[in-house]
């Protein structure tokens, strides 16, 4: 019971990281960015889903985890916005309003401050943490961009959860059990205290 126990806020991975930069904030947003842009290219079709399998959802929950409840957020929207403003960056080189899909996008921008959050108390240091609070982000991103994709599609909710939903559990709980051996594994390499 005490392992799942949240404490009060404290610093996360990414304050550990360029303490000597004075810029240390918009490296970290821009980088977490980069890297949310990166993982969205490794993208798989799912057949009768205009949704594919990225790595973009790992990337958001890893980078709102180090970077904490404002960076986290910030960096995902930076994504988001220079994705709509041109960059070819969202899944399959996709920019712009990517219409059906850009609920998940929204989805993924509120999980990253919930993430960050939690990371800030402690969530991010050990696995049993870690496994709750990217299943809670899982569901906020499902919450927001199932919904999207049924009105865009104009699909009712079985369509919606079997095109939006279901073909993705699989992926996601592996995610999350990335996530669980990361986030803790990054703690212990730092050397900082994990509790």
């Amino acid at each position: 019971m005490n392992n799942v126990t949240l404490h009060a806020p404290r610093y996360v991975l990414g304050d550990l990281l360029l303490t000597r930069l004075r810029a240390r904030d918009v490296a970290l947003v821009l980088g977490g960015a980069g890297l949310i842009g990166l993982s969205a290219q490794i993208a798989i079709p799912v057949p009768g889903s205009p949704v594919p399998v990225t790595g973009q959802t790992l990337a958001v929950l890893l980078v709102a985890a180090a970077c904490g409840p404002w960076r986290g957020p910030l960096a995902c929207l930076t994504y988001v916005l220079a994705g709509i403003a041109g960059v070819p960056w969202f899944a399959h080189g996709a920019s712009g309003l990517v219409g059906a899909t850009f609920g998940y996008l929204v989805g993924m921008t509120i999980a990253s401050a919930v993430v960050g959050e939690l990371a800030r108390r402690g969530a991010d240091r050990t696995p049993w943490r870690v496994i709750p609070t990217m299943l809670l982000a899982t569901v906020i991103v499902y919450a927001v961009g199932v919904p999207w994709l049924a009105v865009s599609l104009h699909l009712g909710v079985g369509a919606a959860l079997s095109a939006g939903l279901v073909p993705f559990l699989l992926g996601d709980a592996l995610k999350v059990l990335i996530a669980a051996g990361l986030l803790p594994a990054a703690w212990r390499i730092t050397g900082s205290p994990s509790r």
